[in-house]
């Protein structure tokens, strides 16, 4: 049960990181639960454990993540479309 939970939550944080910066992340669900585990571990790294905590996630640590992964992933995915 623990780890639908994960994928919950790591869903909610990358479609909150998607509303934040107004960029759809591509692969729909899928690609919000990879940009928020992903962004959760970037996040985890970068700022540490502070904030409240839901299913193995801090959240603020967690959101800022998935903010700078979806950021930069638009990033690369607007210069592969403007280099073809």
């Amino acid at each position: 049960m623990s780890f639908i939970w994960f994928l919950i939550i790591g869903g909610i944080i990358g479609w909150l990181a998607g509303l934040i910066l107004g960029k759809d992340i591509p692969g729909g669900i899928i690609g919000n639960i990879i940009a928020g585990i992903v962004g959760a571990w970037i996040g985890g790294m970068l700022l540490g454990s502070w904030g409240p905590k839901v299913s193995d996630f801090y959240l603020v640590p967690s959101i800022i993540g998935a903010v700078v992964l979806v950021f930069i992933v638009s990033l690369i995915l607007k210069a592969m479309r403007k280099a073809a």
